[in-house]
């Protein structure tokens, strides 16, 4: 009878502990037979992330130490929601992918030296304690960071982790080459100087607008009939500084929402499939001005706008007045040309999305894409206070302007279609930038040197 209760007592406690098997919640990571693990958050499509898989995935493989999951998150809700909970524990805005998580620090991106430094603080892990929040999460463990830590900068080679002597913990350090230093506006991380070149590139070519510049040319041409410097000098600063305002509030935006909807992977070729439409008119008007689609202001608007230039010398005889009446025909300008240079403005904001540029970088790096943008403009207002002195733009300049930015505009499209990480260095970023003013000068070349002398035309009189 002994026997036979003891047998009960003992199929009855392997009972529960099936029981208890069975129920029990899966663990999408077994953190406990590990010493660290990686969480990747990825999405299909994106070129950054198959890169951070296969070399995440590769150190994982290489240490049985070192634990390893990912998530993609563009075609799955589940996944994606987990990927807020993780940043909403770690303390930050979730804005691109991938994203990397290892015991309580991240990194937003893949780059040679962020793989260095997540090699360091792996390395760190397995020769020290690691709290890995990442499983807390997975458990459902509500635990956040009092101060959630952003992952290091190192500029020194780290070996693959490995059991080794403890080794201090990386300083904070700005990575060589990846600082610059602005007169003004102080240090700007770049993760590389292809940033800083595109952004001189495109604002310069962007700031040749043949929009923008015919309305100014036309407004100080008026202004200077009144032979006041002063007057010349208030209208002029304060169309340029109006128009410059609300064109930088537009690229704002339109960085803003990119960086909103970054996360869906068909963003990418939609804005270069509208870069592409805004390259193709440009260099149709190279041969055929305003024929057909056109982003030019039209004969139509132009009657309006010398009226409104006019009435501006009306109030000429109150400072404040013709500051106010310069400031709401700039507002009205602003939005007639914002179909002439809207394409430049949606390609960089791209460029900088992708990159994943911080809020303060992308601050920095438009007030020096104004300053280039504006230094044509501020050429031309600067001739005419000191000499009182206009020139107009005629049409032949605007259609080689337009040919210019269209160029590269195409060429800016193509790479984003084809493999945006050719802009992730500074030699990519050269080459492409090479091409586009090669391919320009031929053209006009072709077109304007050696067709002629076949007989041969294209495109409708100059």
């Amino acid at each position: 009878m002994t026997f036979k209760r003891v047998g009960i007592w003992t199929i009855f406690a392997l009972i529960i502990v099936l029981i208890g098997l069975v129920t029990a919640p899966p663990s999408r990571v077994s953190a406990q037979d590990t010493d660290a693990t990686i969480y990747l958050f990825w999405g299909e499509g994106c070129p950054y992330c198959e890169i951070a898989k296969e070399i995440l995935q590769e150190i994982a493989e290489e240490n049985p130490r070192i634990g390893y999951q990912d998530f993609e998150i563009y075609n799955d809700l589940e996944n994606r929601a987990l990927f807020m909970m993780f940043a909403m524990e770690y303390g930050f805005e979730p804005r691109a992918v991938p994203t990397i998580f290892i015991g309580e620090r991240y990194w937003e991106g893949f780059t040679p030296d962020i793989q260095k430094e997540i090699e360091s603080y792996l390395n760190n892990c397995l020769t020290s304690v690691c709290n890995d929040l990442g499983a807390e999460i997975l458990a459902g463990t509500s635990l956040s960071l009092t101060e959630p830590t952003p992952a290091p900068t190192s500029t020194e080679p780290v070996p693959t982790p490995i059991v080794s002597e403890p080794e201090t913990q990386p300083t904070q350090e700005p990575v060589p080459g990846q600082t610059i230093t602005l007169p003004l506006i102080g240090s700007i991380d770049l993760s590389g100087q292809s940033l800083l070149v595109s952004t001189l590139i495109i604002s310069f070519v962007d700031g040749f607008n043949p929009c923008s510049l015919w309305v100014l040319s036309i407004l100080l041409s008026i202004t200077l009939q009144t032979k006041s410097r002063k007057k010349v000098l208030i209208v002029g600063g304060v169309f340029l500084l109006t128009t410059a305002l609300l064109y930088g509030l537009f690229i704002a935006g339109v960085f803003s929402v990119l960086r909103i909807i970054s996360f869906m992977g068909w963003i990418q070729v939609v804005v270069a499939l509208i870069a592409l439409g805004f390259a193709l008119v440009n260099i149709k008007d190279y041969f055929w001005y305003k024929e057909g689609v056109s982003f030019t202001i039209s004969d139509d608007k132009k009657p309006g706008i010398y009226q409104r230039m006019r009435g501006i010398l009306r109030h000429s005889d109150s400072v404040w007045q013709l500051i106010g009446a310069t400031i709401v025909f700039a507002a009205g300008i602003a939005l007639v040309e914002l179909s002439c240079t809207a394409g430049f403005p949606v390609i960089w904001s791209n460029i900088l999305t992708s990159q994943n540029v911080e809020t303060a970088t992308f601050v920095l790096l438009l007030l020096v894409y104004m300053l280039i943008y504006l230094l044509d403009e501020l050429g031309i207002f600067l001739v005419a206070v000191f000499t009182l002195r206009s020139s107009k733009l005629e049409e032949k300049h605007g259609r080689v302007l337009k040919l210019i930015g269209g160029v590269l505009m195409l060429t800016l499209a193509v790479v984003m279609l084809v493999d945006p990480t050719v802009m992730n260095d500074l030699t990519g970023t050269l080459i492409i930038f090479g091409i586009a003013i090669v391919a320009t000068a031929l053209i006009l070349l072709l077109h304007r040197v050696v067709l002629p002398k076949f007989n041969i035309k294209i495109g409708s009189e100059k």
